[in-house]
């Protein structure tokens, strides 16, 4: 008996899991009826209206942030400078390079390191540091003022003046 009866509801509970058919809630659309010999009524819906155009919003203005050394740099500087005067063009250059070790990207160490390849006498690497000091200074127009006029002496180093010109009307821009 108890086994009939555990059968019975597993029978009920198992009818009351199925699931239940797919009703639509929306009534359906009514069509009115057609008279016969008119033409055939289409119903249309809404026009949708097109979707409104943004109009984009104006760019923030860029913060300017103008590089700054930190006091270990700041200090292989120094020292820099002093073996630059000396022309002690290798130990100044051997200087910054620490200093470009402790900060890879700060543009006024390779402004620095421009300035004495430029003592040295290579202008073409003069003008590849201050390249790069420029492709790091975006937001520091004061720093990009300094590697255009160290790209200015160093072509006007090597006679080529019209591009001198040039480069020091984009460092004096940026003053």
């Amino acid at each position: 008996m108890k086994r009939y009866v555990s059968l019975l509801v597993l029978a009920l509970l198992s009818a009351c899991s199925v699931p239940q058919p797919y009703r639509p809630t929306a009534p359906a659309p009514s069509v009115p009826p057609q008279q016969p010999g008119s033409p055939p009524v289409v119903e249309t819906q809404p026009a949708e209206t097109p979707p409104a155009i943004e109009v984009p919003q104006p760019l923030p203005t860029p913060v300017i942030r103008e590089p700054v050394l930190s006091p270990a740099s700041r200090a292989l500087v120094g020292q820099a400078q002093t073996q630059l005067e000396s022309k002690n063009f290798a130990v100044a250059a051997s200087s910054l390079e620490r200093a470009l070790r402790i900060e890879p990207d700060n543009p006024l160490l390779w402004i620095e390191l421009g300035k004495v390849r430029q003592a040295e006498g290579n202008y073409v690497q003069a003008e590849n540091m201050g390249r790069k000091a420029v492709s790091m200074s975006t937001n520091a127009p004061k720093a990009q003022s300094a590697a255009w006029s160290l790209i200015a002496e160093s072509y006007r180093a090597r006679g080529k003046n019209p591009q001198a010109q040039e480069a020091q009307a984009r460092a004096d821009q940026l003053r």
